[in-house]
């Protein structure tokens, strides 16, 4: 059986990267689906509710979303890599606005929905906060706080709401184009893995499924889990 056929799951940032990716799994396997994101979906998701949202604005608003929700995936995120002393505070504030404080919005609007569906949400981390990498200090920061909230929240909603986070490693999206833009930097990138490649939005979306999933995720709340081709837990 279908775990996914006809749950009502909420994705924001849905037309771009692992959002994009998660949304058209989803899809497929026949949720019923409520995205949010700067950018309208694409063709092949035309006919899948959007709502424009700008998750900087002072107050986010998700509209258009039912009663009970199964699903809730955040997965904006941002790349600023600087010496620590060249990053301006008003950067700084950016990346926790878009990691941290979006998220903060979002789940605040939809844990009602979330509570009457048992829902599970699911956000974005990444492996430079347990790691400790240079030019990392201002996401490193932003994504610890989103996995403290994880672990606050999951501890608050337990048992009607499962809340976990993903902590991926670098992945090809147009989010780290600048980091991929020749094979140079891609090869350089992927030798740094233990697995040899960086990650896809696909791997990072088929993640989210497993910790969206009540059969097979059911009793794991108020994880990070690591999904970096070993790159955060072993030397190779």
């Amino acid at each position: 059986m279908n775990p996914f056929q006809d749950k009502h799951i909420a994705i924001v940032g849905a037309s771009s990267g692992i959002g994009l990716a998660l949304a058209r799994i989803l899809r497929a396997q026949g949720a019923s689906l409520y995205t949010f994101s700067r950018t309208p979906l694409p063709a092949d998701l035309s006919d899948v509710p959007w709502s424009q949202t700008d998750i900087q604005a002072p107050d986010i608003a998700l509209t258009g979303l039912p009663d009970a929700l199964h699903g809730f995936v955040y997965t904006p995120g941002t790349i600023n890599l600087k010496p620590f002393n060249r990053i301006p505070v008003a950067d700084f504030r950016k990346e926790l606005e878009v990691n941290a404080v979006g998220a903060f919005q979002g789940l605040q609007q939809v844990f009602p929905a979330l509570k009457a569906g048992r829902g599970s949400a699911v956000l974005f981390s990444t492996v430079a906060v347990q790691l400790g990498m240079p030019f990392h200090a201002g996401i490193s920061a932003a994504k610890g706080a989103v996995e403290g909230l994880v672990r606050a929240l999951a501890a608050e909603w337990a048992p009607a709401v499962r809340i976990n986070a993903i902590a991926p490693s670098l992945t090809d999206t147009p989010l780290a184009g600048n980091l991929l833009s020749t094979e140079e930097k891609k090869q350089a990138a992927a030798g740094r893995h233990p697995m040899r490649r960086v990650g896809t939005p696909e791997d990072m979306a088929q993640a989210a499924l497993f910790l969206l999933d009540p059969d097979r995720a059911g009793f794991i709340t108020g994880q990070v889990l690591s999904v970096d081709g070993g790159m955060g837990h072993l030397k190779t």
